[in-house]
């Protein structure tokens, strides 16, 4: 309500909550009649990917086909009041930006710092902001963990631009990945696999994301879901082309960061 563009509409997904979120919007919602409120019954479990994208997908039916730009935000977000006002201004400014949002920062030791796991070339799957023609373009989004990365590795394969605001500081209250449980330990493994990244670009990306969590016993599991999404055969979420421009693009990352 505080932003300086209000959005057409907003759907906020209330997703097996056990809080008074269903009061306090359905308040919002007798107010303003572009907010709206779809009440959805899922495990309470959080899986990462399937989970998230599904509660999305509930939010999608209730739009209309006539907008610009799409909008998937965590419900643990606090943004700075000009947010959609600068991401509009993006958007307008080069017709090639496809996906673009801020960053997320967590609070430690009484400060709001940047998150750990922000990269200037990634948006985190908290706070994504989608032109229309890029979100059809790339099959909207996967109903699996790796949604958030290959999203935006289709969008680069479809031309479109990503876009990051350095500016734009949100405010992330529950750092990501700290409801995961233990039957989620193996998905990043089979979302490497899913996205046809081959062995040697998955043991990369395993040993560096296990080295930024600082922990050697994650490498095993992504390692483990690699090897046991291959051996099961489980479906890619690209082509194949697809994926050969993927893991060309990785390569290319990989090597300007070795020169």
């Amino acid at each position: 309500m505080e932003q300086t563009l209000l959005p057409k509409s907003l759907v906020v997904v209330n997703d097996n909550s056990t809080d008074s979120t269903k009061d306090i919007v359905a308040n919002f919602v007798s107010k303003y009649d572009w907010i709206s409120l779809v009440n959805s019954e899922s495990k309470d479990e959080h899986l990462p990917g399937s989970k998230i994208v599904n509660a999305f997908n509930k939010g999608l039916e209730r739009l209309d086909y006539n907008y610009d730009v799409i909008c998937k935000f965590d419900a643990d977000l606090i943004f700075p009041k000009n947010y959609l006002e600068t991401l509009a201004t993006h958007f307008n400014n080069n017709p090639k930006v496809g996906i673009a949002s801020g960053f997320c920062y967590i609070k430690k030791n009484s400060k709001w710092t940047l998150e750990d796991l922000t990269n200037k070339d990634h948006i985190r799957g908290a706070l994504k902001a989608y032109r229309k023609a890029c979100f059809e373009v790339i099959g909207q989004l996967k109903p699996s963990m790796g949604w958030d990365t290959v999203d935006e590795l289709l969008a680069k394969y479809h031309n479109w631009d990503i876009k990051t605001d350095e500016t734009l500081h949100v405010k992330h209250l529950k750092p990501t990945g700290q409801s995961y449980n233990k039957a989620s330990k193996h998905l990043q493994g089979e979302s490497l696999y899913k996205m046809r990244y081959g062995f040697w670009i998955t043991l990369i990306s395993a040993g560096k994301l296990a080295y930024k969590k600082r922990s050697f016993r994650l490498f095993i599991d992504y390692m483990s879901g690699y090897f046991k999404a291959r051996s099961k055969n489980y479906d890619f979420l690209v082509s194949e082309e697809e994926g050969q421009f993927i893991r060309n693009l990785r390569w290319k990352g990989i090597l300007k960061k070795l020169n």
